[in-house]
């Protein structure tokens, strides 16, 4: 069992690992070893998710998941299979993590008089400047 959070426990036998002859480090072993580790998740069949979660993950990760719902994390970055199966399952608990906690809302606020009076001196000064640089060169 993956832990993403207290609640959500995802089953390891629900991600499917799949792994590839990569780009990235490895020297002459790039030709030869499957080092690259690509981890696929169908988010829309997880039974371990409920559908206020799914809702979550395919909204905030949409540009990662495919048309048919599958999410897709890659990693090439080290030179052992090993290394690179741990560092896609700890993105892939990054991500679905970053997408389940709940967003703040920003409080609008205004600007105050001192910030707007500063902003339109400096305009003013800025102005001052370029108006000094034309002139004649007779």
């Amino acid at each position: 069992m993956i832990e993403i959070t207290r609640s959500l426990h995802i089953p390891e036998n629900e991600l499917r690992m799949e792994c590839t002859r990569g780009t990235g480090p490895g020297g002459q072993n790039v030709n030869k070893v499957e080092t690259c580790v690509t981890l696929r998740f169908d988010v829309g069949a997880s039974p371990s998710l409920s559908e206020g979660q799914r809702a979550k993950i395919q909204e905030a990760l949409s540009t990662r998941i495919t048309v048919g719902g599958i999410l897709r994390v890659t990693s090439r970055r080290h030179r052992t299979q090993l290394a690179n199966r741990r560092a896609v399952t700890e993105r892939f608990i990054e991500l679905v993590r970053a997408a389940l906690t709940p967003r703040k809302h920003r409080k609008p606020t205004r600007a105050t008089r001192a910030s707007k009076e500063r902003r339109l001196k400096t305009k003013r000064e800025r102005g001052g400047i370029k108006k000094g640089r034309s002139g004649s060169w007779d």
